[in-house]
């Protein structure tokens, strides 16, 4: 392998066109851009102090907090105050519910788009997605339920696109990492070969970070979900779930589930937790970009352990835990035990030093139908599940109302549910690696 330079390899930063037909023009009176909903929770109060450290006070982008507790909200803008000055004690605060829909289309009257935080979507998600589709107000997330999503396809995608909404879900480390990382590589397959790659393998080679609370609370809630519903596991196993209607994709997807010595990387590796909603997102993407990776495109994802018996019994120990964590979480008993003592709860993260002591190193390893290899990486600098996300999820947010908003009209997508591979182009790849610590290279051709 060749090694890369320090300084990562950009893509050229030309506009590029839009493929898809262009949204339904409509004038914009809104007094925001932008409003964060969920900005007391743990991942929102991270969001809300990267927009205002990254983007000022009313400035480029109008921004608002929003949330059901003024008690909270007010703490969250103390703590903004204390970062950047007197000037934070302006930020608006507004009061909704997620659960109120009267109180959710006052805040889509004001606002382009939203970016909620407020999880677990399966429980407390759905009326903001049905009011933002109802009142064409674009939408983003970073949920990583996919049965979740599922049911929101089915039940607002044509709202979205007769209202003009785009909706965009899993804006945070599932899936930005994964699915942009799959854009990248096949942008840069197709400037070096002519020709995209229809099998492409991605690999966890090192990560350092807590496990969310939010995401805790969002498996053990599937696991409810898949015991109380039978059909739901039938949904579960297929890789094109959230694919749109019509995919026709049949291709067989590997599905890791124990260790196994990864040829390729020459390294031991281990099912990755994430790639249950990551390779749905990304085999998605393919779909909504016109099958653009191919009508055979095979996707997984697995992480890397290391080499010899140290790697193999990493592999194995991490292959038992996830086995025995969610036999756990399926017992109501040993569920009860590990929610009371054991899990974080929502809300619940690392500190700040502790956030900025992780990081992610992410492959992907791509190969074209003539047999010719590319090798690319994705890298973030913070805790992937909390300040690497805040950033991916921020600039998603603020690339949606600074990119897709132009003159007081929407512009570039039309209304439908989207994800990031296929809404967001190479402006959201300069945005993470200008302003999230995310660097995009190429490794290897």
């Amino acid at each position: 392998m060749t090694k890369a330079t320090k300084q990562p390899t950009k893509t050229t930063r030309t506009r590029q066109p839009a493929k898809a037909k262009a949204a339904t023009p409509t004038t914009s009176e809104s007094q925001y851009d932008l409003i964060i909903f969920g900005a007391t929770s743990f991942v929102g109060a991270i969001l809300t102090r990267y927009i205002a450290a990254q983007f000022g006070l009313n400035k480029e982008l109008k921004w608002a907090i929003a949330g059901r507790s003024e008690i909270k909200l007010q703490k969250v803008r103390g703590t903004l105050v204390k970062a950047l000055g007197d000037d934070a004690k302006n930020v608006p605060m507004l009061i909704a519910d997620a659960a109120n829909e009267a109180q959710l289309r006052d805040l889509c009257a004001k606002t382009n788009v939203i970016v909620s935080t407020v999880g677990p979507y399966a429980l407390y998600g759905e009326p903001l997605v049905k009011v933002c589709a109802e009142t064409g107000t674009d939408y983003c997330d970073l949920t990583g339920e996919p049965q979740w999503i599922k049911r929101m396809l089915e039940k607002y995608e044509a709202k979205a696109k007769a209202s003009g909404a785009r909706i965009v879900h899993c804006c945070g480390f599932d899936s930005v990492p994964s699915d942009m990382g799959v854009y990248f590589l096949q942008q840069q397959a197709e400037q070096e070969f002519g020709c995209v790659a229809p099998s492409v393998k991605m690999r966890v080679k090192a990560a350092k970070g807590g496990m969310s609370g939010g995401t805790i609370a969002s498996i053990v809630n599937l696991t409810k979900e898949y015991i109380a519903n039978p059909s739901l596991r039938k949904e579960l196993a297929d890789p094109y779930s959230i694919c749109p209607p019509g995919h026709r994709f049949s291709t067989k997807q590997v599905d890791q589930r124990g260790a196994k010595f990864d040829s390729q990387f020459k390294a031991w590796s281990a099912p990755f937790i994430m790639a249950a909603i990551n390779t749905r997102v990304v085999h998605r993407s393919n779909a909504l970009l016109g099958k653009k990776y191919g009508n055979d495109f095979t996707y997984e994802e697995t992480m890397l352990t290391g080499r010899g018996a140290k790697g193999r019994a990493m592999a194995t120990g991490i292959t038992l835990g996830l086995g025995a964590f969610m036999a756990g979480a399926a017992i109501k008993p040993t569920r009860w035990l590990l929610e009371r003592f054991v899990l974080p709860k929502p809300g619940q993260g690392p500190s700040p030093k502790a956030q900025e002591a992780g990081f992610y190193d992410i492959r992907f390893a791509g190969l074209t139908k003539d047999g010719r290899n590319i090798l690319t990486r994705v890298t973030g600098d913070m805790d992937p599940g909390y300040g690497s996300t805040g950033k991916l999820l921020g600039q998603a947010a603020a690339g949606l109302a600074l990119d897709f908003h132009k003159d007081g009209k929407k512009c570039d997508k039309e209304g439908g549910f989207w994800t990031p591979g296929s809404i967001f182009d190479q402006r959201y790849i300069d945005r993470l690696q200008d302003f999230a610590g995310v660097t995009f290279e190429v490794l290897e051709k």
